[in-house]
């Protein structure tokens, strides 16, 4: 066996929130050394997972703290304590970029101090000079401004000072989908490689980050050998019934693990089934999400054919109340759902309800035995900011390749 195949590749998580991006690298064998997050309940999260996962640390390595506090290089260079950085994983919180953040805000979050995070990601990268980073952002970055400017190429310049990156945009794009997320999550991903590192170049870790199922919007001709998309029947399907306001999480739960997807974030036979708990619902919610259901309906269908369901605060676009039907993936989800979950309802029109906890952690593509700490709105407010695992775990192995090889040149 040689050197790079047993080694332990290791990093430190940035903005590493309940830890999504993080799950996906210790599938893949890495060690964490330190995590940076500035959210109690999250970093509360970070420290079960590294405990579940034998770290004897946790309290230390998970760093609660403001990244852009004048002691950050200090606090981490104590987690870290002198051992080799190989990666700088993490993505600055993506509210000042994201569309949705903008339609909320009237000056479209120009003036927002997160657009500058991602200054306190490369102070942190330059520090440790890792061989490699990935930054993980949303599509919404690629047009934000801040002070008449725009933020992307300005992002590119900072994280490019000492690192080869791509910066053609639809290379930079990625729908989680496609690596057996049982969602539709667009997201920009920013890798670079330490320029004096010849030995592999940038443009090997994107070939390499396989895609391995087609999504929805695919062309027949672009679908080649690649399997059919993870559907939400699929990721939800085994869980049992609940009702609004009910609690179902049972120490007993009996796992079938019965198609790929819940085998790889599960394991088949009786364990404890967390978090599988619903909000309460009024019954005038609980009769639209019936109805959309039955008829197959959107919200403004709904709307027309049922004036007596009319919202009183529906808003301007038809999307308050989405079904999340059974037969596709579900579509992304935010950390908006932890102030309601009416975007996310389930297909399943007897139960009349929204997703549970652990179903939103399903179709974020959390393993079952994740736990996740704090009150219900935590929880969800920690799924819905997350990197999906096995999309996280995707761009783990196609960075551990190139580590290798870099390891393999150098102990030649």
């Amino acid at each position: 066996m040689s050197y790079s195949t047993k080694k332990k590749y290791t990093f430190i998580d940035l903005f590493a929130g309940c830890g999504g991006l993080s799950e996906g690298f210790y599938r893949q064998g890495y060690k964490a050394l330190a995590h940076v997050e500035i959210n109690h309940p999250a970093c509360e999260t970070l420290r079960t997972r590294m405990k579940y996962y034998g770290y004897k640390n946790a309290d230390s390595e998970v760093i609660e703290h403001d990244i852009t506090a004048p002691d950050i290089l200090e606090l981490l260079d104590k987690a870290v304590n002198g051992r080799n950085v190989d990666i700088i994983i993490g993505g600055p919180p993506c509210q000042a970029y994201s569309s949705a953040g903008r339609v909320r805000d009237k000056k479209g979050m120009e003036t927002d101090a997160r657009n500058y995070l991602f200054e306190s990601y490369v102070k942190v990268l330059e520090h440790f000079s890792p061989k490699i980073f990935v930054f993980e952002n949303v599509t919404g970055i690629l047009t934000a401004t801040a002070n008449g400017k725009k933020i992307f190429p300005q992002v590119l310049k900072a994280l490019g000072n000492k690192y080869d990156l791509i910066d053609d945009p639809e290379t930079l794009l990625f729908n989680t989908a496609n690596y057996g997320v049982p969602q539709i999550r667009k997201r920009i991903i920013i890798m670079g490689v330490r320029k004096d590192i010849d030995k592999i170049s940038v443009n090997e870790l994107y070939a390499n980050v396989v895609k391995t199922h087609y999504d929805p919007e695919m062309l027949e001709n672009e679908r080649g050998k690649l399997k059919r998309f993870v559907d939400v029947k699929q990721a939800l399907g085994d869980l049992p019934s609940v009702e609004p306001g009910q609690d179902a999480s049972t120490d007993s739960f009996d796992y079938p693990c019965n198609n790929e997807f819940l085998r790889r974030i599960g394991k088949k036979g009786v364990a404890p089934l967390y978090d599988h708990i619903c909000r309460n619902h009024n019954e005038t919610d609980r009769e639209r999400f019936r109805v959309m259901i039955e008829n197959h309906w959107g919200f403004g269908e709904m709307r027309k054919a049922r004036p007596d369901l009319e919202h009183e605060h529906a808003r301007l676009f038809d999307n308050s109340y989405v079904v999340q039907w059974w037969n596709l993936p579900s579509k992304t989800i935010l950390a908006h759902i932890h102030k309601d979950g009416f975007q996310f309802i389930h297909p399943d029109y007897v139960q009349a309800r929204t997703f549970t906890v652990r179903e939103a952690a399903r179709i974020q593509s959390f393993p079952d035995d994740f736990i996740f700490e704090g009150t219900r709105g935590d929880k969800y407010k920690q799924i819905g900011n997350a990197v999906p695992c096995l999309f996280a775990e995707a761009l783990a192995k196609s960075i551990k390749q190139a580590l290798k090889k870099i390891d393999d040149i150098q102990n030649d």
